[in-house]
């Protein structure tokens, strides 16, 4: 599934881009963060109060620094399919459902429900739609006891009615994302790790919760997205991070790729586990199969590099 970057420079509905971005510091010794809202959440009530978050934190000016804010249009994130190249690897199993799982999948598969795949209804959310007679948003919002659930090689498997569901999420995140719904992207130069970063966002989602545009048994990921390690900023800058005039930021001028290519690690190599993230690790003598971008969740760029270089195999994205 591969999509050509856009040149937005003068088109209708670009992007506003109110702190450009400065440019990669590539030195490993920081992260650069995404947050952005989700279209249901967007607003300028919501993007104040996640910015009053981490302006009121010890570290901001110090260990924080917001080095992007953008707005970008329903519109333009329309016409460059940002939506659905961000999900490209989830969109793909969403569509195909079992038949997309791998080996090492459906064992897992068999493990947390104690069913044998092959007579299993497991199925894709687009199909699911129709099978189960379910708008996306209901598809979206059906509540299922925690055994029911399962996250294998970063996809989810949600058991409803009777079928398994592969990413239940999928056709509402598409259908929320539309042109009457822009998205406020903001971009934080961390000198801090991922564990003080993650207790910003729990205040965060208690603070959004307190000011009653979080419900309390919704979780964070509901009102906002953020990047959860190295390669998924990798993955959120490629949609998310524009210059002044609405073209995308040029690969090489990302902090993480501009700290790999001093370590002697190709773009090549970044882009291909970007595009194709679930992938087979040497690790302790033996391997585990898992997506890029959980594995390397909460790494340092030189942790995440390191796993890089374990790769063995990559399960490869097929055009549909």
């Amino acid at each position: 599934m591969r999509y050509t970057d856009p040149v937005a420079g003068g088109e209708s509905g670009s992007p506003q881009v109110l702190v450009p971005y400065p440019g990669p510091q590539g030195d490993g010794e920081v992260q650069d963060i995404f947050v952005y809202l989700r279209p249901e959440t967007n607003g300028v009530l919501v993007e104040s109060l996640l910015l009053k978050v981490i302006q009121s934190c010890s570290q901001y000016h110090t260990g924080i620094n917001l080095v992007y804010l953008a707005n970008l249009p329903g519109e333009f994130i329309l016409e460059n399919h940002i939506v659905e190249r961000h999900y490209a690897y989830k969109l793909y199993f969403a569509v195909y459902g079992g038949r997309a799982f791998t080996a090492r999948m459906r064992a897992t598969f068999e493990s947390r429900f104690a069913v044998g795949f092959d007579s299993a209804r497991v199925i894709g959310s687009f199909e699911a739609l129709q099978q189960l007679g379910m708008s996306p948003d209901q598809l979206f919002s059906r509540w299922v006891d925690a055994a029911d659930v399962l996250h294998v090689n970063g996809q989810t498997v949600k058991r409803i009615d009777g079928a398994f569901v592969v990413n239940y999420d999928i056709p509402a995140l598409l259908h929320k994302n539309n042109r009457g719904t822009d998205i406020a992207v903001m971009l934080f130069r961390c000198a801090v790790d991922y564990s003080y970063f993650g207790d910003l966002v729990n205040e965060m989602r208690t603070t959004l919760v307190d000011s009653g545009v979080l419900p309390k048994n919704l979780p964070a990921s509901r009102a906002f997205h953020f990047s959860h390690g190295p390669f998924e900023q990798l993955l959120d800058a490629r949609g998310h991070l524009r210059a002044t005039d609405g073209s995308p930021v040029p690969f090489s001028d990302l902090s993480f790729v501009r700290f790999a290519l001093a370590q002697g690690v190709s773009e090549a190599d970044l882009r291909s586990a970007v595009d194709n993230p679930i992938c087979l690790f040497a690790e302790d003598g033996d391997y585990v199969e898992e997506s890029i971008f959980v594995y390397t969740a909460t790494d340092s760029y030189a942790q995440a590099l390191e796993k890089l270089a374990r790769i063995r195999a990559q399960y490869w994205i097929r055009e549909y």
